[in-house]
């Protein structure tokens, strides 16, 4: 049987396989140079398969096309799905079609006299000191007011105009549009008059109708608001994806990685849950195999070819409620990820006055220099021209055949064209390689300020936790990265390359259901709390499957506090002893905000628990030390890499050649199938039993 695990990145898409299929290992051998296949615990395999997102002249979906070249299927045979057990994946389908605002067409119903709510927000100002403010476009395109209205202790002042609704709805209707939000005053708590409309839209033939009350439970009617309507935005599109991959693998369970962090069965997932839906995995991912080789206070970090995730980890997962994403604003639990346009794929230019790197991406298609297609320079064309990147350790899988080396001849014309241009605008002559620093400085200051935001800017010291680097870039650049922070440890799973595809598979199913609470911490809401969780918990239950190997699940209860009369909630576990809760909250807020305010009284602001359904996850295998001691790894040559402003020898290793208690002083290069790990000079390289690459400051 096989389970597939994917991710579908911005310019690579990743496959990881397990399998105990000895036909399927003997096939793919033949091709070293394209798969990495690694044995594991209880006689079955690892597969690692990296393919380009789009390549529209060869396949439609790389997900679907990466499952086929692992099954070393051809032409149009279709896949034999009995042989699979699983696939789990992440996509960016719903993330491309927000940035691109090409989601469904939707119509917005909301309370009479509430038409431009969702338009004016809350009236913030993104740059304070803009003197035109350019307001995102909204998503939906029409509006119709609904004559209805509850008061806030839940008395009908006025209920619904059936026959209006039914003749607006039908008007609407007429225009092609099949997608509706529904978002009323205080339904979070008095849902009757949404539902009313709900049925009336289904009862005309609209085919997706998300409700508030359902989607985002919470007070606040413009957060509320906003969130149905990118859930209808996005469901609709989300669910076509949905559609075509599972009609391509009749009867194969098909699972999905929601923005929260955990998986949820493809006909659950929804639009509002799939924003993060790549980056979680690589989250989970990080997280659980730090915790493997017993590191707890973890920094993640993924460099892609796109962007740049970051993340903070102190024990259990961090999740924010209110987040704004492609200028859209959200209330829903999703990972606490920091993500910038920083990736091995962000365009250099030279602006005539400085060096730019990014926010402009050249993706999979044209894709860097290097790859063959026109591109333009981008930050793996720097690593290839300050000899960190070599086409010989690259796969043959660029051009418009896909089946040439990385070109470094163009690479290192480009920059010499650009740092003659340079030096002609501003008289600064500078080598083509200084060139390539100076950017490669600036994408990695860039970088390394998003790990500040998430860790020095609220209270952590960075210096005590290790880095977990991982993407197709990260290993590139990790090294820098530290030093930049003050970082000592650096920790690079054997399948970093890939990691957000192998946290797919690593993931657990986790349900999380929440309300809006609104009342002062004292003793006498502890009861009505415990049976607020009772309830939630059931909620969340009736979405998990019973199909998992152990079937162990374990429940999280949590509140989100605050102080009266601010804004900034923090999430708190759950407590009978209001005095846990309260010392909870103040540590917290001390260690975040410098301060506390003891005179002020609590207010919980919502509730929420979170159902987790353990899931059978791969093994990873012990590696022995088969070479004495004293005896090294021999590299396979040695290469010059610009670093440090200088030029060095620096040897070059496979990883498979490494073995347990190896050290490896840079400068030197490791290299693997999926990635190229740049040991920078004062670092030294370790490998443990695990087959972990533990990098530490010298």
């Amino acid at each position: 049987m096989l389970k597939f695990f994917a991710d579908r990145g911005g310019t690579f898409t990743d496959i990881v396989a397990v399998t105990d299929d000895q036909a399927i290992i003997d096939k793919l051998s033949r091709h070293p140079e394209r798969f990495l296949i690694v044995p594991i615990p209880d006689q079955q395999w690892i597969i690692v398969y990296k393919i380009l997102s789009e390549n529209p002249e060869q396949y439609q979906d790389a997900a679907i096309q990466g499952i086929r070249d692992i099954m070393s299927l051809s032409g149009k045979e279709p896949i034999p799905t009995p042989a699979i057990e699983v696939v789990k994946m992440g996509t960016t389908v719903a993330t491309n079609a927000l940035l691109e605002r090409k989601g469904d067409r939707i119509v917005l119903l909301i309370t009479k006299g509430f038409k431009d709510a969702l338009r004016i927000g809350y009236q913030n100002r993104p740059d304070i000191f803009a003197r035109h403010i350019v307001l995102p476009t909204m998503l939906y395109e029409q509006v119709i007011e609904v004559d209805e209205r509850y008061n806030a202790h839940g008395d009908e002042l006025t209920p619904v105009n059936i026959q209006q609704v039914k003749q607006d709805l039908q008007t609407v209707y007429h225009t092609g549009i099949r997608s509706c939000a529904i978002v009323f005053m205080h339904s979070d708590r008095y849902p009757q008059h949404e539902q009313q409309v709900a049925q009336i839209a289904q009862e005309i033939g609209f085919t997706h109708i998300s409700i508030s009350h359902q989607v985002s439970p919470l007070m606040k009617i413009v957060s509320r608001g906003d969130t149905t309507v990118v859930d209808a935005y996005l469901t609709p599109i989300l669910r076509r994806y949905v559609n075509q991959i599972a009609s391509q693998l009749p009867a194969v369970k098909l699972m999905f990685m929601k923005s929260d962090g955990g998986l949820v069965a493809a006909q659950q997932f929804q639009g509002k849950d799939s924003i993060l839906s790549g980056p979680a995995g690589g989250i989970v991912g990080a997280v659980q195999t730090s915790q493997r080789a017993d590191f707890q206070l973890v920094i993640t970090f993924d460099m892609g070819g796109t962007s740049t995730d970051v993340a903070h980890f102190k024990g259990e997962y961090e999740r924010q409620l209110d987040s704004e994403i492609a200028g859209a604003r959200m209330r829903v639990p999703v990972l606490a990820i920091n993500t910038i346009a920083a990736g091995g794929g962000s365009i250099l230019f030279f602006d005539g006055s400085s060096y730019r790197v990014g926010p402009e991406s050249a993706g999979s298609n044209p894709g860097p220099a290097c790859y063959r297609r026109g591109g333009k320079l981008t930050v793996t064309d720097a690593n290839v021209m300050l000899g960190k990147i070599h086409p010989q350790y690259f796969p043959s899988v660029f051009g418009l055949d896909g089946n040439l080396p990385l070109d470094r001849d163009i690479v290192i014309e480009k920059f010499t064209q650009l740092a003659q241009e340079i030096a002609d605008v501003t008289d600064n002559h500078r080598t083509p390689e200084q060139v390539a620093a100076g950017f490669m400085a600036i994408a990695v200051e860039n970088m390394a300020n998003a790990i500040k935001k998430i860790s020095l800017q609220r209270g952590y010291d960075v210096s005590q936790y290790t880095l977990c680097c991982f993407g197709g870039a990260g290993a590139q650049v990790a090294c820098l990265i530290a030093d930049t922070l003050g970082m000592k440890k650096i920790f690079l799973h054997p399948y970093a390359g890939v990691l957000s595809a192998y946290g797919m598979g690593l993931a657990d199913i986790r349900s999380i259901r929440e309300s809006g609470v609104e009342q002062p911490l004292d003793p006498e809401i502890i009861p009505q709390l415990q049976q607020l969780m009772a309830t939630l918990e059931t909620q969340a239950r009736s979405e998990l499957t019973s199909e998992s190997v152990n079937n162990q699940q374990s429940v999280v209860q949590k509140v989100n506090l605050k102080y009266a009369g601010t804004n900034s909630t923090l999430n708190i576990n759950f407590a009978s002893d209001i005095a846990m809760m309260r010392q909870e909250f103040e540590l917290e807020h001390k260690t975040r905000y410098g301060f506390i305010q003891i005179e002020k009284t609590l207010i919980i602001e919502s509730a929420s628990v979170e159902v987790i359904q353990k899931m059978d996850t791969p093994q990873e295998p012990l590696i022995i030390r088969n070479r004495p001691i004293d005896e090294g790894p021999e590299p396979v040559e040695t290469v010059r890499i610009f670093t440090s402003d200088q030029w060095h020898d620096a040897p070059v290793y496979q990883r498979e050649d490494l073995q347990p208690e190896d050290r490896i002083s840079g400068p030197a290069i490791i290299v693997e199938k999926i990635s190229t790990i740049i040991v920078e000079p004062n670092w030294e390289a370790k490998l443990t039993q695990r087959n972990h690459l533990i990098l530490l400051t010298c």
